[in-house]
């Protein structure tokens, strides 16, 4: 497989066959790229379909907890269990699951755009839990920057830039709030190195140091920014941190051998199909999945990159074709929801960027498909934590059933659900 060198700019006939994610070239068999209020389901549908009874996210502002216990520089803290999560319970043998949604978000740093506020004030108005997979430096200052060592790289080296202090500060409001509401912190780990000399290069060892800088940088910001007056996290990344995605989707062995020595329970770096997810080297194998791209003749990742790189092919293409492409972005993942609401209710991964591409069209797109599926009778949005938290509940035999299943295959013994129309053909702009 062919890799682009990061920041490249995608300005060939894209093939079918190839995968991008975050502007590097992954891999897989896809095409390449990359106001309702909130209500709670019925309870009794949601325990049917194996769920406790509806959790509601955490309101804007949500008190940190009356008790903390301070850990290292006073950046984190120990407050007990999470608010506003579920204890999940089992799917009993034959019946139907839920259909689970998980919206994530690489980098997620709050910066100029406002983005994370905004899908975080989304996730209360939806009853939506995210995960968002936190690049490591996006809380280290500039100034701070050789306090970084990245494998294979120069010391204070990134492929992606540094936030400026009003958005590090920004950022760490935004993680602090969105923890208290029930969202999951995961990693993107730090420099977003790809291509050659990048992450797929990595043994075990460089991945264990990385993970290991992720971690500190969480866990020392008011170190490394002098703001002793904020709260501090109201959680242990130690204990939090239980999965990531990686940068380009590259280098998955040699990540997983060192993740699962460090405690992760997932990881979300592949590219896969809409069926349900089982365990790789120990940990729960959750990929980007390929879902239809409207009046076109082949998948796409369930990724804004993606959609992007087979319609304009750069962050800015024509304004006057945008809003079919936001409209091809929204119906495809509609289609490819339906397509397991409808059959086997495989969780349906979904991965974006806090970025205003093409004018923002991707974060409409998003927006669009969380106030559609999140708000439907036995369908659940919510983080990979929430997800993984259900899978070991479950009985194996129930889950090697389910893994029977194909793309879209509905079993004949379970009772009718919704088979909405998924949208209008769209032709290809």
């Amino acid at each position: 497989m062919a890799k682009a060198a990061a920041g490249a700019t995608v300005a060939v006939a894209m093939v079918a066959g190839t995968a991008h994610a975050c502007g590097l070239l992954g891999g897989g068999n896809v095409a390449p790229g990359p106001e309702l209020s909130p209500t709670a389901r019925p309870q009794a549908v949601e325990q049917a379909a194996g769920q406790v009874a509806e959790r509601v996210v955490a309101a804007e502002g949500a008190a940190p907890p009356a008790r903390q216990t301070l850990i290292g520089d006073g950046s984190t803290a120990f407050s007990g269990a999470q608010p506003g999560l579920d204890r999940p319970a089992r799917l009993a043998p034959g019946a139907r699951p839920p259909q689970f949604v998980v919206f994530s978000w690489d980098g997620a740093g709050e910066d100029d755009n406002r983005l994370f506020s905004r899908f975080r004030e989304l996730g209360r108005r939806y009853n939506v839990t995210q995960t968002f997979f936190l690049s490591g430096i996006y809380l280290l200052p500039e100034r701070q920057r050789m306090r970084y060592r990245p494998p294979g790289h120069p010391r204070g080296a990134s492929a992606i830039s540094y936030l400026g202090e009003a958005s590090i500060r920004r950022t760490v409001d935004e993680i602090r709030r969105a923890w208290l509401e029930g969202h999951e912190i995961g990693t993107h780990f730090n420099g977003h190195f790809c291509g050659p000399g990048g992450v797929g290069s990595w043994t075990p060892r460089q991945w264990r140091s990385e993970i290991e800088q992720a971690r500190w940088f969480v866990k020392n910001w008011k170190t490394t920014t002098g703001w002793r007056d904020l709260p501090p996290f109201p959680f242990d990344y130690d204990r939090e941190l239980i999965g990531g995605r990686a940068p380009c989707l590259e280098g998955r062995a040699n990540l997983r051998r060192a993740a699962r020595e460090m405690g992760f329970r997932y990881d979300s770096s592949g590219v896969g199909e809409q069926v349900w997810p089982r365990r790789v080297d120990g940990l729960w194998d959750l990929p980007l999945q390929q879902v239809p791209m409207p009046g076109r003749p082949f998948e796409v990742l369930t990724m804004d990159y993606n959609f992007m790189a087979n319609q304009s092919r750069r962050s800015l293409g024509r304004t006057g074709a945008r809003a079919a492409w936001r409209d091809q972005m929204s119906q495809g993942l509609l289609r490819g929801f339906h397509r397991a609401y409808a059959g086997n209710r495989a969780p349906m991964i979904i991965g974006n960027h806090f970025e205003r591409w093409n004018g923002g069209i991707y974060m409409e797109a998003v927006e669009e498909v969380m106030r559609t599926v999140c708000v439907k009778a036995e369908v659940r949005c919510v983080s990979f934590r929430e997800l993984v938290d259900w899978l070991d509940a479950q009985d194996p035999a129930v889950l090697r059933e389910l893994r029977r299943l194909d793309v879209g295959q509905r079993p004949a013994a379970w009772p009718g659900g919704d088979a909405a129309d998924s949208g209008p053909v769209l032709s290809a702009p």
